[in-house]
Order: structure tokens, then sequence, then C-alpha cells
């Protein structure tokens, strides 16, 4: 286990989010189709809140000034648009209104994407690098917004927070390979090439669930219903029903089905946000719902600092070695 990453060792508290191999991820005990269906939606809207889903994690009352959205909107217009102003917060409007607002986007499916989208990232279990790295450094009674930075650098590592950039990319190298109308038999070829060539299918598989992920199905079903049409979509789809076999044929994976990661960027990029280098920022704006929520947890709750024993691997060798003895 000590080599291993600890994956899988029970050793945190941790109050917002449950995550099962077999019944998915759960909010204070309510699947993501449960909350779905019965946070507080936008007048006219059909998505949740997210602010309803920070009401859920805390059970407390919904901020009145939200300044993360402002800080990574800021971040997108310094980068994508010239440093333009962000122009200001609406108290009328949402969270996820206002930050489209300030990102520049006025369609209104995107900003029902993104309350999708904030709500559904919010949280998955306390194991994961952003969400405990925010507990260790809040341990130490380090304010929220250490935490969180601490948490957003954690995201920032390639094996945590691109894994959705790494789809929309090898989804664009297939098309280009292949073409955007590819027969079924055609795309089988592809995904074993890809697997005999010793590759994995960027998007399929998760570290803890046995069945398709729900994030992957809530998203399918806001695709199908808002661009069932766009080619990218189509072709996600595609592969929907044609990998999971493949991958079941070949033996290998403990799960050959599709987690949230399949469909993010396809869907922003259909909305016109292209810039694959602030898809993260995005994951750091939903994941602080999670992760500050579980800190004021924390706090509540009175959890020691965090202090685990560590061994070299002489020592380790000697206590095995002892116990086989």
């Amino acid at each position: 286990m000590m080599y291993g990453g600890m994956r899988g060792m029970k050793g945190l508290v941790y109050e917002t989010s449950v995550l099962d191999p077999d019944e998915d991820i759960h909010f204070r005990g309510y699947s993501i189709p449960e909350c779905q269906k019965l946070l507080p939606k936008a007048k006219g809207g059909e998505e949740p809140l997210p602010e309803g889903l920070f009401w859920l994690l805390v059970t407390g009352q919904i901020p009145t000034e939200e300044q993360l959205p402002c800080v990574a909107a800021k971040i997108y217009w310094n980068l994508y648009r010239e440093g333009s102003s962000t122009g200001a917060i609406d108290p009328k409007l949402d969270l996820s209104h206002n930050f489209t607002n300030m990102l520049g986007y006025t369609d209104a499916q995107f900003t029902e994407l993104m309350r999708l989208y904030l709500t559904i990232h919010s949280d998955h279990e306390g194991g994961n690098v952003s969400a405990h790295t925010s507990h260790l450094v809040g341990s130490a009674l380090s304010d929220p917004y250490l935490s969180f930075a601490a948490a957003m650098n954690g995201l920032a590592g390639p094996l945590h927070g691109l894994a959705n950039q790494e789809v929309l990319v090898w989804l664009t190298q297939l098309q280009k390979e292949v073409g955007k109308d590819v027969s079924d038999e055609k795309l089988r070829d592809y995904i074993w090439n890809t697997l005999n060539s010793g590759r994995v299918i960027p998007g399929y598989g998760h570290a803890i669930l046995r069945k398709t992920d729900p994030q992957y199905t809530c998203k399918r079903e806001f695709a199908l219903k808002h661009l069932p049409q766009d080619p990218m979509f189509k072709l996600v789809a595609q592969l929907y029903k044609i990998v999971p076999n493949i991958l079941l044929e070949q033996g290998k994976a403990k799960n050959p089905w599709p987690n949230v990661d399949a469909h993010s960027g396809v869907l922003l990029q259909y909305y016109g946000m292209t810039e694959m280098n602030y898809y993260t920022v995005l994951f750091g704006v939903s994941r602080a719902l999670g992760v500050l929520a579980q800190l004021i947890w924390s706090r509540a709750l009175g959890f020691p600092l965090e202090r685990p024993k560590s061994m070299s691997t002489d020592g380790l060798m000697k206590f095995v070695d002892s116990k086989s003895g």
C-alpha cells in the first residue's frame, strides 16, 4: 500500500461525498440523478444550481458574493481576450450565469451546461489529489484561500487535471486519421491498433467505479438534447457503443466504461470554449464547492493536524522480516 500510493486504503474521514464502486458518487446521500431532480434551478433552467449543491454539502447559507468565478473569469480574459474587463456581478443572477457573463458567453445553453458542469464536478470523495491536499493544508489551520490554492496546485498536475484535454486531443487526432463519418468496423480497427501499440483509450476506465460514470451519463443526456448532430458528439456516442466491448474482449481493463472526461471537452468546444489550457481552471472553480464545504466540516468536527508515520525502505524490510520470522 505504501508503494502503491495508498490507493484504496481507508484513511480519511470525508463528510461531503462518498464514491462507491457499484453505486457511483453520492453527495450527502444523493446520487447525481437525484441532485439533478431535487436541487433548485434557475428560472427557466433545467440544470441544478451549484449554489444548491453547496447548500446541500454544508447545510448553511448561500454566499451573496462569489469571488472565485471573478478570479477565474479574469484569468480567461487576461489570457484569451487581451485583458478586457470581465464586467460586474449581477446579484439577481445565479453563480453560473454571472460566471458565463463574465467569460463573455451569452448563450443560455452554455450557461445551463456550466450549471451542470460546476455541480457534478464539485466533489469526488476525499482521497483524490486536490481534495486531500486541501484537507492536509487545512489541517494545519491554514485559511481557506491557502487550502484551496494548494488544492489547485495538485489539480495542475497532468495525472489529475489534464484528462479531459487528453481525450479531446485524441478525438481530434482520430478524426484526422479516419475522417468524421467513420464506419464501426474502421473505428474498431483504430481502437485495436491503439491498444496493441501499448496505449490506452482516453476517457475510459475509472480508479474506483466499476460501471459507467454517472457524470458521463448526464453529460451524454445533455448532448443528446442540445447537440445531437454535432460530429464530435456523434463520434463520442459511436465510441460508447464500441470501446467497452473491445476492452472487455481484451480482458485487461477493470472498468471498460466511459468516465466524465470522455465528454467534457466536446461540450465545451461545441459552445466555443476552445482554449483547452483553461479547462482545468473550470474544474478548479467547481472543485472549490466540495473541498471548501469539507473544510468547514473539518473545522466543525475539530479534526487534528494530519501527520502520518513514514518509513524507509530498509525499515519496512526489517519490519516484514520480523513478522515473517
